[in-house]
């Protein structure tokens, strides 16, 4: 009869398997919706798509997410997850072009906010990763972060101020670095279990991360999106 020792050992064992499974997946299909993304993207560009308008980004965005979250756990979930990712990859295709239109220093804009994008996210997961921290405790942040972005979202499609519009961008920016290291803490915390939930929380924090960063730069810049 094994004991309750060896019992909570191999439970253990198991559940850090998953653990390493459900990260493993996460970042594996992270990848590929991000390299999709860049593909609809590039071809939106370079086929001078124009850009979709703010209400069908936004209920193109949330009606995607919404077909993820009711088939995430079904095969189904995986074409959900490209079909979002690439639609966000297309409306971001005609910012890219116009930016670049700019010249080498738009060249050098987009090229700073994908740098940027990158080593804020590897720096983050870097650090829950190796410090096993658990970020739940930002949860009453992330909930007052998210009603600020959506007041200051309101205020600006009315007024339509540069330094109100700067300090959205900076605020998705922290946004989106807590979304990042309290899914990554979920993830090796056995809250989430789900990759294709982990993966589009991940992938939307980091495509609001760019984004962010390519407003704030053209800003500085002295440009006009």
């Amino acid at each position: 009869m094994r004991s309750p020792a060896d019992i909570s050992a191999q439970a253990a064992s198991e559940s850090v398997l998953q653990t390493n499974k459900v990260l493993r997946n996460t970042y594996m299909l992270l990848g590929l919706t991000l390299g999709f993304s860049a593909f609809t993207a590039f071809l939106s560009a370079a086929m001078g798509w124009p850009h979709p308008g703010l209400i069908i980004t936004l209920v193109g965005f949330y009606g995607l997410l919404f077909a993820v979250h009711k088939t995430a756990n079904s095969s189904m979930g995986l074409v959900s997850v490209f079909a979002l990712t690439g639609f966000m990859g297309y409306t971001l295709g005609p910012i890219l072009g116009m930016i670049s239109a700019i010249g080498p220093q738009g060249v050098e804009i987009i090229t700073m906010a994908l740098g940027g994008t990158a080593l804020i996210f590897f720096a983050l997961s870097a650090y829950v990763l190796t410090t096993k921290k658990d970020m739940s405790f930002l949860g009453g942040m992330m909930m007052a972060g998210f009603v600020a972005l959506i007041v200051l979202f309101i205020a600006n499609l009315f007024l339509n101020m540069p330094a109100l519009g700067m300090a959205l961008s900076a605020l998705f920016i922290l946004f989106s670095a807590g979304a990042i290291l309290m899914q990554t803490s979920a993830i090796i915390h056995g809250g989430e279990r789900n990759y294709i939930l982990a993966t589009v929380t991940l992938y939307v924090s980091i495509y609001n991360i760019f984004v962010s960063l390519l407003n704030l730069l053209m800003a500085f810049a002295g440009g006009d999106e």
